[in-house]
């Protein structure tokens, strides 16, 4: 029998050189450059090395080393961001993305960012022109603000307020308010950074008006509601309208300010949905500036919105942050094109998907479950009981947070071994060509397809699952 040692120096005197493999590869290197190959050639030489010193199973031959090589190039040159399949039952999913785009959003996106453009250029006067121009009149068209500037989320929207017209003096907020945005970031944090001061006014659950009152001093720059997008307080409850603040700010010559969160530009009743304040609503109500999303309920790209009175807006606009959170010309045309859409608001839950998903009904989803079962039960075959179930769907990304929507998944269960069975199955669903992403709930695996636009290409996917 062969010494060990002497059969792993011979395994690794029979490694191919990288200049070998490079030759051997030459639509790889036309494809991908020497570079490129080169890097893949001595990493798999090197897990080769690893694999006989170590004695791993891993098949070292030249073929299975070129092999290795192109399926590395291949993976490497794969975008990491790509389509999932969005079966979670949230419609605003903030890991999966947020907000769809309507399509003509997405093909003015790719006008500006494969053209030169008019970003900055004003065309009628041949001069210098201001990029917001191009979304401006359109949020003002909706919101009824004198004017308006937009940054890249709404937490930079307000810390631009903040930083613009309360930098080193005081912000009187109400306790229950002080709300955390998300990843962690909470509205006492995002003031600090902003250099202004927050008082905090009344209890969690109960804030009167004299409370802001009694806060008020020479040192007061604004006063600051901020509408709980994320969560609800209930019960023994008592919260200053808008109304009230508008008026108490007026009497102390201050603006008021109300960060809307989630935001939108039209009635939700009437489309059958939950009530939530419009930003024309709030203006109308006395508040001198608000902020909003733009990728939450309006349904539009990441972005941060500020409307309201011109000479506040002008002030923001000259902060030289302004600069730092300005929006790209994609994310503008992509933002302008959604605006437009909320001309007509019969066509809206027709263009936009946000509100196309929101509003889309629990029969037609149980009927697109009912076509789907029968290849899904195939598919996964006799491990797994597929039955169609009624649920419920919810907002996502703090909007509506105590609000549902009644909807229908497709609930996979194992036959045996409980939640431990599913997580096979959950693995290889991520691997998918198009990963389908959904949530497990009481021991099954349930498929909302509320959000489920591509039902061919799910069905295509589905039956080229290898269980």
């Amino acid at each position: 029998m062969q010494d060990p040692e002497l059969r792993k120096n011979q395994l690794l005197r029979e490694l191919p050189s990288v200049d070998k493999l490079l030759l051997a590869l030459p639509d790889s290197v036309a494809e991908y450059g020497a570079q490129a190959v080169t890097q893949a050639a001595r990493r798999a030489l090197q897990q080769a090395r690893d694999s006989i010193l170590h004695d791993e199973p891993l098949e070292t031959t030249p073929a299975a080393l070129k092999q290795r090589i192109t399926c590395h190039l291949t993976a490497e040159t794969l975008p990491s961001l790509k389509p999932v399949f969005n079966l979670t039952g949230t419609v605003l999913h903030t890991n999966l993305g947020r907000a769809v785009m309507p399509l003509s959003a997405v093909e003015a996106i790719v006008t500006v960012a494969t053209q030169y453009s008019n970003l900055e250029f004003d065309l009628a006067s041949g001069k210098r022109g201001d990029r917001e121009t191009h979304v401006e009149q359109l949020i003002c068209e909706f919101t009824g603000a004198e004017a308006a500037t937009v940054v890249n989320n709404n937490a930079a929207a307000v810390l631009l307020v903040l930083n613009t017209l309360a930098m080193n003096k005081e912000v009187p907020v109400s306790r229950g308010e002080l709300v955390e945005i998300g990843g962690s970031f909470r509205i006492p944090e995002v003031m600090q950074r902003a250099n202004c001061t927050l008082v905090e006014v009344g209890s969690t659950n109960r804030t009167h008006l004299k409370d802001y009152r009694e806060a008020i001093n020479e040192q007061t720059a604004l006063l600051m509601k901020v509408h709980t997008s994320n969560y609800r307080v209930e019960g023994f409850t008592k919260e200053v309208t808008e109304a009230e603040l508008s008026q108490l700010s007026s009497e102390f010559g201050i603006p008021f300010v109300m960060d809307l969160g989630s935001g939108s530009l039209v009635d939700f009743v009437k489309l059958g949905l939950p009530a939530e304040p419009t930003a024309a609503w709030t203006l109308e109500r006395g508040a001198d500036l608000i902020t909003f999303s733009g990728d939450k309920l309006l349904g539009g790209p990441q972005s941060g919105l500020i409307a309201g009175r011109k000479d506040l807006i002008d002030r923001i606009k000259k902060n030289p942050l302004k600069r730092a959170l300005r929006l790209d010309k994609m994310t503008l045309a992509g933002m302008a094109e959604v605006l437009k859409l909320y001309r007509d608001p019969a066509s809206l839950t027709q263009k936009l998907p946000t509100l196309r998903y929101l509003t889309r009904s629990q029969a037609d989803i149980r009927d697109q479950a009912r076509r789907i079962l029968p290849v899904l039960s195939q598919t996964l075959g006799d491990k797994y009981h597929v039955t169609v179930v009624d649920t419920t769907s919810q907002v996502g990304s703090g909007s509506l947070p105590t609000e549902t929507l009644p909807s229908t998944s497709l609930s996979i269960s194992p036959v045996s071994g409980g939640d431990e069975a599913l997580k096979p199955l959950v693995v290889q669903l991520r691997e998918l060509d198009r990963p389908m992403i959904g949530r497990i709930h009481r021991g099954a695996l349930l498929f909302d397809l509320r959000c489920l636009d591509d039902e061919d290409v799910l069905v295509s996917q589905l039956q080229l699952l290898a269980l």
